[in-house]
């Protein structure tokens, strides 16, 4: 199933499988769009992407690790 920025859930999801050991909050945007559109099953125009898409996907990834 392809991901799209809306699926942020998903996306933190992803994230926390292939980065267990980040540091969520100390993440620059510029890296997590970065590694959002390096996940597999991605498949969205990376110019979608802003400022408040990329905090709700470090957000859910915060509640992920939880």
């Amino acid at each position: 199933m392809p991901l799209r920025w809306t699926d942020v859930n998903a996306i933190a999801i992803e994230l926390e499988e292939r980065h267990p050991d980040v540091d969520i909050m100390g993440i620059r945007f510029t890296d997590l769009h970065k590694w959002v559109m390096a996940l597999p099953d991605f498949q969205d125009d990376p110019n979608r992407s802003n400022e408040k898409i990329l905090e709700a996907i470090q957000m859910a990834w915060m509640d992920e690790r939880d």
